[in-house]
């Protein structure tokens, strides 16, 4: 099962998120790079969280990116998911089965263009605005004892109050 669970801000989180990159930056080609940023709420101090480091890599382009991240990241015991719906981005999950029984890392791969990129400007507003992710790590807290065996459900309850943050950010 893979449950909703939310823990305090742990401050190892950078450094892990550091680790990885790493990792990363030394097994993927830099020509196919934009950017590398650690994201999510793992990347908001002092923001309680899923114990899930989440890194977000811009590519030029994602056709010429998805062979060989696929084939890079296996060898690090990422688990791509191929079937995913949303055809923008790409999406990569460390500690599943086989490789682990908890997930650690999750890597979201788009284009600069691309929504998911676009959301570093929640990430900022939060880092910018203490008392809003604040108001954040409520609804979280909440949104995990209402969904705690529905990741997904999870997930979209929180939509509408991250686009109320993201219009405040692009104001």
């Amino acid at each position: 099962m893979d449950e909703v669970e939310i823990v305090d801000y742990d401050p190892r989180w950078p450094l892990l998120f550091d680790e990885e990159a790493r990792r990363l930056r030394a097994v993927l080609d830099p020509s196919l790079i934009v950017g590398l940023e650690h994201f999510g709420s793992t990347a908001i101090p002092g923001l309680s969280a899923k114990t899930i480091i989440d890194i977000l890599i811009a590519v030029r382009s994602l056709a010429a990116a998805q062979e060989p991240f696929v084939e890079v990241l296996r060898e690090l015991d990422y688990v791509y998911w191929a079937d995913n719906p949303k055809k923008n981005r790409m999406f990569f999950v460390k500690g599943m089965p086989p490789f682990g029984s908890k997930r650690s890392h999750h890597i979201h791969v788009t284009e600069p263009h691309g929504e998911m990129w676009q959301r570093l400007t929640f990430r900022d507003y939060l880092r910018a605005h203490p008392q809003e992710a604040q108001t954040y790590e409520r609804l979280k807290r909440r949104l995990a004892v209402e969904h705690q065996t529905d990741r997904e459900a999870y997930t979209d309850a929180k939509s509408a109050y991250v686009e109320s943050v993201m219009r405040k950010a692009l104001k």
